[in-house]
C-alpha cells in the first residue's frame, strides 16, 4: 500500500472543514458590502468606490505571485494563513475608524496581501494531506464548505447591517478571521506532506511508491503554452466577473436609504447555495475531465451580464445569481485541479497559482476600476454589457484554445484514436 493512500488524517481533514467554513467570511474581506457601506453611509461617488474596490486587486497583483513562492518553499504553511487571517482583521477594523479614501484604500491593499495568501496556501494544505488521487472531490468539499460559510456570513452580515450597524459587518469579519486562525492551527503540521504539497512528486512507480521529481526552473513552467492560455481565459473572467456583484450592489443602493444590505445579504446567499451542490458536483465531473465543466462555467457569465440589464427589481437582480452560483462554483474547483494538473512533478504548484492569479487580480482590479467609470458616464446597463461581451471572449479564448489536461481523459483519448 503506498504512503499516499494511508494519508487522510480525519482529524486534519475535520480542521479543514472549519478552516473552509470560517474563511468563506475571511477570504474577501468585507467584499461588496463595502460599496453600500461608502455609498450609502458616506455617499462616496461612483469612481471613489471604483478606486477603492480595485484597490485590493492591485495589492493581489502585487503579492500574488511572491506568496505562491512562499507557499512552495515555507514548510509552516499553517502560520502563513494565521498571518493572512490577522491583516485582513487589521484593515477591517481600520475602515470603520476611519473612512477616508487613504485609509480605506491601505486598508484594502492590506487585505489584498492576505487574499494572495489564502487560495496557494489552502490548496498547498489540501494537496499535502490528501494527495492527487483524491484532490478532485477533496478541492470540491473544500470550495462546498466555503460556500456554506458564506450562507451563514451573508445572512449574518445582512441581519447585522440591517438591524445594528453597517459597521458590525466589519467586526464580523474580523471575528471569523480570528476563528479561521485557531482551526488552522488545529490541523496537524504532520499531517500534510511539504514536497507533495508544493507538487514535488508526481505520482507512483511500478512499485506503488511515490517518486520524487526535481524543482523545474521558473522560465520551464512559464513557457508552457497551456499556461498561458489558461491564463489568459481566466483573466478574461475574472474581469468580466469581479465587477458583477459590487455593481448590483451599488444599484440596490442606489437612492435606497433602507434595505440595501438586506437585498445584498440575499443576492450572496442564493448564489452561495447554489456553490454547495456544485462544488460537490463539478469534483466529481472533474474526475473524468476538466475542460466540459469549466466550459459550462464559461458560457454562464455573459448570460447573466445581459439578464441584470432587464430589470432592477431587487427580487430579480437576486434571482440572477443563481447562475453566479453555477459559474463560481465550477471555477472554484476546476481552476484548482487545472494547475495541479499542468504543474504535477514540478515543484511549482503554488507559485504557479501565484503567477496566474496575479494575472487574474489584474482583469479583477480593473474590471471594478473600469466599470465604475463606464456606470458614472453611461449607466448601469452600459455597465452590465461591457462585462457581458467581455465574458463572452472568455469564453471563446477557453473553449478554442485550451486541451484537456486530465491525465486519465488524455489517456482515454488516446486509446480511442489508436482503437
Amino acid at each position: 500500500m503506498s504512503k499516499n493512500s494511508l494519508r487522510s488524517p480525519k482529524k486534519s481533514l475535520r480542521s479543514l472543514d472549519r478552516l473552509n467554513f470560517f474563511l468563506a467570511d475571511v477570504r474577501d474581506g468585507v467584499g461588496p458590502y463595502l460599496a453600500i457601506y461608502l455609498q450609502a453611509s458616506h455617499k462616496w461617488s461612483p469612481a471613489n468606490i471604483g478606486i477603492a474596490m480595485s484597490a485590493m486587486g492591485i495589492a493581489t497583483v502585487i503579492a500574488q505571485t511572491p506568496a505562491g513562492a512562499v507557499v512552495d518553499r515555507l514548510r509552516q504553511k499553517r502560520l502563513l494563513v494565521v498571518v493572512a487571517a490577522a491583516l485582513v482583521a487589521v484593515g477591517c477594523i481600520g475602515m470603520i475608524l476611519s473612512p477616508t479614501l487613504p485609509t480605506v484604500v491601505s486598508a484594502q491593499a492590506l487585505i489584498g496581501v492576505a487574499a494572495a495568501i489564502f487560495p496557494p496556501a489552502i490548496a498547498a494544505i489540501t494537496l499535502g494531506i490528501v494527495g492527487y488521487n483524491k484532490l478532485d472531490r477533496r478541492i470540491g468539499r473544500n470550495e462546498a464548505f466555503n460556500h456554506a460559510g458564506n450562507v451563514a456570513a451573508a445572512a449574518l452580515a445582512g441581519t447585522i447591517g440591517h438591524f445594528v450597524a453597517r459597521e458590525g459587518i466589519f467586526v464580523l469579519v474580523a471575528v471569523t478571521a480570528i476563528a479561521s486562525a485557531i482551526s488552522v492551527l488545529q490541523i496537524r503540521n504532520r499531517d500534510i506532506d511539504p514536497d507533495l504539497a508544493r507538487a514535488a512528486k508526481d505520482g507512483q512507480d511500478g512499485e506503488g511508491q511515490e517518486k520524487r521529481s526535481h524543482i523545474s526552473g521558473i522560465g520551464q513552467i512559464l513557457s508552457d503554452r497551456r499556461i498561458l492560455i489558461f491564463a489568459v481565459s481566466a483573466v478574461l473572467f475574472h474581469f468580466a466577473n469581479a465587477a458583477m456583484l459590487p455593481l448590483v450592489g451599488q444599484r440596490l443602493a442606489d437612492g435606497k436609504a433602507t434595505g440595501a444590505s438586506l437585498y445584498m445579504s440575499a443576492c450572496i446567499i442564493v448564489a452561495q447555495l447554489v456553490m454547495i451542490p456544485v462544488s460537490t458536483w463539478a469534483g466529481s465531473l472533474a474526475h473524468a475531465g476538466r475542460k466540459p465543466v469549466f466550459l459550462l462555467g464559461f458560457a454562464i457569465l455573459p448570460i447573466r451580464g445581459v439578464l441584470y440589464t432587464f430589470s432592477d427589481n431587487p427580487f430579480f437582480l437576486v434571482s440572477v445569481q443563481i447562475l453566479d452560483g453555477i459559474g463560481a462554483g465550477i471555477f472554484g474547483v476546476v481552476s484548482v485541479l487545472i494547475v495541479a494538473d499542468l504543474t504535477k512533478g514540478t515543484g511549482r504548484f503554488n507559485l504557479t497559482q501565484g503567477a496566474i492569479s496575479t494575472a487574474v487580480g489584474i482583469g479583477a482590479s480593473l474590471s471594478n476600476l473600469l466599470t465604475g467609470f463606464v456606470v458614472q458616464e453611461a449607466g448601469y446597463n452600459a455597465g452590465f454589457l461591457t462585462l457581458a461581451a467581455i465574458a463572452s471572449v472568455a469564453l471563446a479564448c477557453f473553449w478554442l484554445l485550451m486541451p484537456e489536461t486530465n491525465s486519465l481523459q488524455q489517456e482515454r483519448m488516446g486509446r480511442s484514436l489508436v482503437g
